[in-house]
């Protein structure tokens, strides 16, 4: 692995840090022995588990709200944590419509209230 490449990994892990630090669907926890977090897709609310250094174990990618095709940002803002297929779905259905389609705008709002909702600290 080349040093850029690792850079860019490490980078990534970080950001996924960030996302969890963020999120308090998430709660560190042990699966098969080894300490990891463990929080709800964005989308789904199925489980995805990401390892204590940020590496995705479990079905865990990065969720763009606002699509990098329409101006989304990796401002912590404008990320969540969602399982592959969700991501995925959402990538192949949405992302490549307008910006003002009526589906994209209202699958942003619900995901920017879910995100706002799931802030640590927002109910207390």
């Amino acid at each position: 692995m080349g040093l850029r490449s690792s850079a860019v990994k490490a980078a990534r892990r970080r950001l996924i840090l960030d996302i969890v630090a963020t999120d308090a669907t998430f709660e560190r926890t042990e699966i098969r022995g080894q300490a990891a977090w463990v929080g709800k897709c964005i989308h789904c609310l199925s489980h995805v588990v990401v390892g204590l250094d940020g590496e995705p174990i479990q079905r865990a990618t990065i969720e763009h709200i606002v699509p990098r095709t329409h101006g989304g940002t990796d401002a912590l803002d404008n990320l969540a944590l969602a399982c592959g297929r969700c991501n995925a779905l959402k990538g192949m259905r949405l992302d490549v419509r307008r910006r003002d389609d009526p589906r994209l705008v209202a699958v942003i709002e619900r995901l920017r209230e879910r995100k706002a909702s799931r802030l640590r600290g927002a109910g207390t």
